[in-house]
C-alpha cells in the first residue's frame, strides 16, 4: 500500500477538460495549498501538512503530469505550461470551496506557484517558494561549468523523443540520482516514500519531460511578457533557498526582489528537500508568512 499523509483524505478533483488531480486534504481553517517538486509527489509535504492542519485546511495535490494525477498528452507544447498548471491549482481550490488561498511550492511546484501568483493575484493571498529561482532567472544564472549541476534542465529541454527514451532506459537510476545528491540527510526520505517517488516518476516520464520542456519554451515566453509589462507578485512572498547564489555567483535575494517587492528571503543549511529534512523550519516560515 502506498504511504499516505496521516489524517488526510485523498480524492480526485476535475480541474480542466480531461484533467483530474489526485489531492490529499486535511484540517480546517483558512486554506493553504502545497505544491510538490521533482521527482516527488504530494507526499513530500507529509510533515508540514500535518502540522499546518492543526489550524488550516491543507490541500496537497499531485501536479498535472505527476503522481496519480492525470497526464494529458502535450500535443502543442502548452499542456504543461506553468500557466496551465497554475490554472489547475486555482480550479482545484475553487472546487473545494476556496476562492482565495495561501500557496506554497517546492521546486517545480514553486514555479507553478509563481505563475499562479502572477496570473491570479486576486486568488493568492500569500506565496512561498522553496529552493527555486523564477524561470527567467534560473536560465540566466546557469553558465559555464557551473551549469553542470542543472544538466537535467538541458536534457529535458530537447525536442520530444531523446530525453524520454534515455530516461526510460534507466528510469530508477535517473530519478534516484536526484533523491541522492539533493539531500543532506538520506533518512529524511524513508524507503517506502522513496519507492513511491520512484514508482510515480517511472510512470510519468513523458509528462515530467514535457513539464521541463515547457520551462525552456512557453514558460520563458510568459515570463518575458510579464517582465516587459512590469507584472510582479502583489502578495507577501517568502523564499527559502539553499545558498545557490554563493555557489553560482549571483544575488538570489535581488533576483527575487525584482519579482516580489514584499519579500522575505532566507537561506537554509539543509538540502534541497527541505520540507522533509527541516519541516519545522519550513512550518515556521509558512506560519510567519501567513501573519504578514
Amino acid at each position: 500500500m502506498s504511504p499516505k499523509i496521516p489524517g488526510f483524505t485523498e480524492r480526485r478533483v476535475t480541474v480542466a477538460d480531461g484533467v483530474a488531480l489526485n489531492v490529499a486534504v486535511g484540517g480546517s481553517g483558512s486554506p493553504v495549498v502545497l505544491l510538490h517538486g521533482f521527482p516527488q509527489t504530494h507526499l513530500m509535504w507529509r510533515h508540514v501538512a500535518a502540522d499546518l492542519a492543526a489550524d488550516h485546511t491543507v490541500i496537497c495535490p499531485d501536479l498535472r503530469g505527476y503522481g496519480d494525477s492525470d497526464k494529458p498528452a502535450d500535443t502543442d507544447g502548452q499542456a504543461y505550461s506553468k500557466r496551465a498548471m497554475a490554472a489547475d491549482v486555482v480550479a482545484l481550490a475553487a472546487a473545494l470551496g476556496h476562492d482565495r488561498f495561501a500557496l506554497a511550492g517546492h521546486d517545480r511546484g514553486a514555479l507553478v506557484a509563481i505563475r499562479a501568483g502572477l496570473d491570479h493575484p486576486d486568488r493568492i493571498t500569500h506565496l512561498a517558494s522553496l529552493d527555486v529561482l523564477p524561470t527567467l532567472d534560473m536560465w540566466d544564472v546557469m553558465h559555464g561549468t557551473t551549469a553542470a549541476v542543472g544538466f537535467h534542465l538541458y536534457l529535458m529541454a530537447q525536442p520530444p523523443g531523446l530525453a524520454e527514451t534515455m530516461i526510460a532506459n534507466s528510469a530508477d537510476a535517473f530519478f534516484a540520482h536526484f533523491l541522492d545528491i539533493w539531500t543532506n540527510d538520506p533518512g529524511a526520505i524513508p524507503a517506502d516514500v522513496r519507492a513511491e517517488y520512484l514508482r510515480a516518476s517511472r510512470e510519468a516520464i513523458t509528462s515530467i519531460v514535457a513539464d521541463y520542456r515547457a520551462s525552456a519554451g512557453v514558460d520563458v515566453e510568459h515570463d518575458l511578457a510579464d517582465r516587459a509589462a512590469g507584472v510582479a507578485l502583489r502578495m507577501p512572498v517568502s523564499v527559502l533557498q539553499q545558498d545557490w547564489g554563493s555557489a553560482l555567483g549571483f544575488d538570489a535575494a535581488a533576483r527575487w526582489r525584482a519579482w516580489a517587492p514584499d519579500l522575505e528571503h532566507n537561506t537554509v543549511t539543509c538540502g534541497h528537500f527541505m520540507a522533509e529534512e527541516a519541516p519545522a523550519e519550513v512550518v515556521k516560515a509558512l506560519r510567519d508568512l501567513l501573519t504578514r
